[in-house]
């Protein structure tokens, strides 16, 4: 696979087919290696289904599903290195995993607060509104070519985002000044009810990038090799200072746009379970199956471990105390000027009548 501008009759870049039949070079992993972005799908799918939910339960806000799009989450983040860079959207759940981000915390963020994740993993808060993670992204590449460091950064962004001006600011800015950050469009099929068919007349999201002299490729999502060796590539190519790159990835959400969402109202069944025969976890498994690295007894064994860590992790989460109403003032500059100092007191205030 190389990095290239993307034409109309390019086809997605694929290592396992459905079967999990490789069919294509295999990147250079580890059977320890392989086994842990299994287990890391299954943890951001198992994490998923926990949330929503907790949502249900009236334990957690508004979440949307990550169901069906765990090989992009992983594949993603996992051949990032420490130093790099990484602004998500909402979706991203398993990427944050991947980089460090604690699940208790990720669980604590879902209860509708804004915890601090730990320095040194890099990883800029969840993004709402759409689209600008990608411009944060550019930011943080751009400092690092300033610094003359070997950070590189990667935003990720949804198929929607690709019609807000920001996304394509973002791929001008980092096309011109040639910046160390790959844009990964994560290309799910719907911007909530509106299908890809009618966001863009671009044969590919990916083809967006030649507009802007990025190069671009085109990869299935649900191929968890291929998303890792494109997205290997791509970082290598960003930290020997030959620019940024834009990775559209094939993928598809199974579940709700959120749990505000009721997808069966503008979604077909029918492009549901043809997706689903395409299940991300169910090819790698296959995979690892046929390659005599994991058995159906591990694999049970496997989500039993997950299942556990996910359960011990949201009930520490939970038992998190919500911040003090007033401690987001500690977070915006470090001496408060008298008229924060004059808000804070009114909030204070404001907050004790309430009780």
């Amino acid at each position: 696979m190389t990095i290239q501008q993307v034409d109309s009759g390019m086809t997605a870049y694929q290592l396992l087919d459905i079967e999990g039949n490789l069919v294509g070079p295999m990147p250079n992993l580890s059977a320890q290696e392989l086994l842990k972005l299994y287990r890391s799908m299954h943890l951001g799918r198992t994490l998923s289904n926990k949330i929503i939910a907790l949502q249900r339960q009236g334990r957690a806000t508004t979440f949307g599903s990550l169901a069906g799009q765990e090989a992009t989450a992983v594949g993603l983040a996992a051949p990032m290195q420490a130093q790099d860079w990484l602004a998500t959207s909402y979706r991203e759940i398993a990427s944050l995993v991947v980089r460090g981000v604690p699940i208790s915390t990720l669980v604590y963020s879902f209860r509708g607060f804004t915890p601090a994740y730990p320095p040194d993993i890099r990883c800029m808060p969840i993004q709402i509104v759409i689209a600008t993670q990608m411009l944060h992204a550019v930011g943080l590449g751009m400092a690092a070519k300033i610094k003359g460091d070997t950070s590189v950064a990667v935003g990720v962004c949804g198929d929607g985002a690709t019609s807000e001006g920001d996304f394509n600011e973002a791929l001008n800015f980092a096309g011109v000044f040639q910046v160390p950050v790959v844009l990964v469009v994560q290309n799910n099929g719907w911007a909530i009810s509106v299908p890809r068919s009618q966001q863009s007349a671009a044969p590919t999201l990916a083809a967006r990038g030649a507009g802007f002299g990025v190069p671009s490729v085109l990869v299935d999502g649900n191929d968890i090799l291929a998303v890792y060796d494109v997205m290997q590539k791509a970082l290598a190519r960003a930290r020997a200072g030959d620019g940024p790159t834009l990775v559209e990835t094939l993928t598809y959400r199974m579940g709700a746009h959120t749990t505000a969402d009721d997808p069966t109202r503008y979604r077909d069944a029918a492009e549901v379970e043809a997706w689903r025969a395409k299940d991300p976890l169910a090819r790698f498994k296959r995979f690892l199956l046929q390659r005599d690295l994991l058995s159906e007894e591990q694999d049970q064994q496997l989500i039993a471990s997950v299942e556990d860590e996910i359960n011990r992790a949201s009930e520490e989460g939970l038992a998190m105390p919500a911040p003090a109403p007033d401690a987001f003032f500690d977070y915006m500059t470090d001496n408060l000027t008298p008229r924060l100092q004059e808000q804070r007191a009114d909030l204070l205030r404001f907050a004790q009548q309430d009780k």
